[in-house]
């Protein structure tokens, strides 16, 4: 189907005579809804074209991070509605990943607390100082293609993959680095939503420089850096909610690891450090197993458990095991 036809079954769909009907200096081309340019066709243009009338609050350094922190809190309502209401709710409590363990509203509030003053007491400084001190963002008129669109964000999301898979393997490793700094996310080795930024400050500020600079890379249309960062958060989500739903990525992307990866990397620390894929954990050794729905330990986990409790057990005296938190905190 030619971009031409595409442009006139949706055009006549979404017809607006305000955005339909613009012409150019030369009078020669008329934009419609997909074609703000000759010859650049684009899906997205719509979407794109929303901005317009709002150009003084989207071109914002603050609207980025306005948009992501309150698609955040948005996205912890229902699973904290769930967790909190759902305790006897069979049709969702069948895919619970740690089915002994129970979220309580103290591990609740405790999180909310912490993500909270991490947010007014860092994110909130950063945010006004970005909002003085950078320019604003260029507004191109037209959308990026739905191609770019896609494959540019994945490949950000590979960038921070690995980026935070070098950082949290670092911050394990490095017993100084795990106690003073990463060890406060595993307060909770039974997660929930709000664990997702549960985050000592440092953690937290180098998440928001990963996922900010990841798109860089490529030097993403602004929809699209936009766009990845609500992605990113979705994905951080699904991989602390402490469910295995059927409908998740982990079912259908043998590269993904997912809430069950990442709920493992709870309870055992030293495995699964890759937040989203799991290609480096299974290069170098460190993937675990994931528990599935209703506490169910496949095979393959109890064999992994086996063998690492052997080699646990023959760990020279000064080094820690693979269930050892090496903290002192109360834990959830």
């Amino acid at each position: 189907m030619s971009a031409e036809l595409l442009d006139a079954i949706f055009g006549k769909v979404f017809w607006k005579n305000d955005l339909l009907e613009r012409q150019n200096d030369s009078g020669n081309f008329t934009s419609t809804l997909f074609m703000r340019e000759p010859g650049q066709f684009r899906l997205l243009q719509p979407i794109w074209d929303l901005r317009i009338g709002y150009e003084k609050y989207v071109h914002s350094p603050l609207f980025p991070i306005v948009i992501s922190v309150s698609f955040y809190f948005s996205c912890m309502i229902p699973f904290m509605i769930v967790d909190l209401c759902g305790q006897h709710w069979r049709w969702i409590q069948k895919y619970k990943i740690q089915t002994d363990r129970v979220v309580g509203w103290p591990a609740v509030r405790n999180a909310i607390i912490q993500t909270t003053w991490n947010h007014l007491l860092f994110i909130l400084p950063v945010s006004v100082a970005q909002w003085v001190w950078t320019p604003d963002t260029p507004l191109p008129t037209i959308a990026p293609g739905l191609w770019e669109f896609c494959w540019q964000q994945y490949a950000a999301l590979a960038i921070f993959d690995m980026e935070y898979f070098i950082w949290h393997f670092l911050h394990h490793k490095i017993r100084f680095l795990y106690r003073h700094i990463h060890s406060v996310h595993h307060h909770y080795s039974s997660p929930n939503a709000w664990v997702t930024q549960y985050l000592h400050p440092y953690e937290l500020i180098t998440v928001g420089i990963y996922t900010t600079t990841s798109p860089w890379f490529f030097s993403a249309h602004p929809l699209t850096q936009w766009s990845f960062m609500q992605f990113s958060i979705l994905v951080s989500v699904d991989a602390h909610i402490g469910y295995d739903l059927p409908f998740l990525p982990h079912h259908w992307m043998p590269f993904w690891g997912g809430s069950i990866k990442h709920d493992m990397h709870h309870q055992k620390p030293l495995s699964n450090f890759q937040p989203f894929f799991n290609w480096w954990d299974r290069l170098l050794g460190t993937e675990c197993p994931g528990q599935l729905a209703g506490g169910y330990r496949p095979k393959a986990m109890t064999d992994w458990e086996k063998e690492r409790e052997t080699s646990s057990s023959a760990a020279a005296p000064g080094q820690y095991g693979f269930d050892e938190p090496v903290m002192e905190s109360k834990r959830f």
